[in-house]
């Protein structure tokens, strides 16, 4: 039986960390994204998070696919994905994971 719990409770975590420091800044999403990559340190890891982020995708839309599901039941996931990274993953595996767990209950 998945039990996506680990999931919900990192992905409230960090959501909630997102929104506090969000809400702290003085610089918008982009400027701060441009200030990182003007930098090769940074531009490194900037780079490295997207790549994880596209492997991300590639596999949320072959899970889909997998279970029979469209490219528009996983769109927002990787819209999400696009701008905020990890809440992407993190949020289809938690719906997923309930998804999954309510089908088993209604079989």
């Amino acid at each position: 039986m998945n039990r996506p719990y680990i999931a919900l409770a990192v992905l409230l975590g960090f959501c909630a960390y997102t929104a506090f420091t969000m809400l702290q800044a003085d610089q918008s999403l982009i400027a701060f994204g441009l200030g990182l990559m003007s930098s090769p340190d940074t531009a490194q890891v900037v780079i490295d998070l997207y790549l994880l982020a596209v492997m991300a995708c590639i596999w949320m839309y072959r899970d889909a696919r997998a279970k029979g599901r469209s490219l528009a039941s996983v769109l927002p996931y990787l819209l999400v994905t696009a701008v905020f990274v990890s809440i992407g993953p993190l949020l289809y595996i938690v719906i997923d994971g309930f998804r999954h767990k309510s089908d088993s209950i209604r079989s």
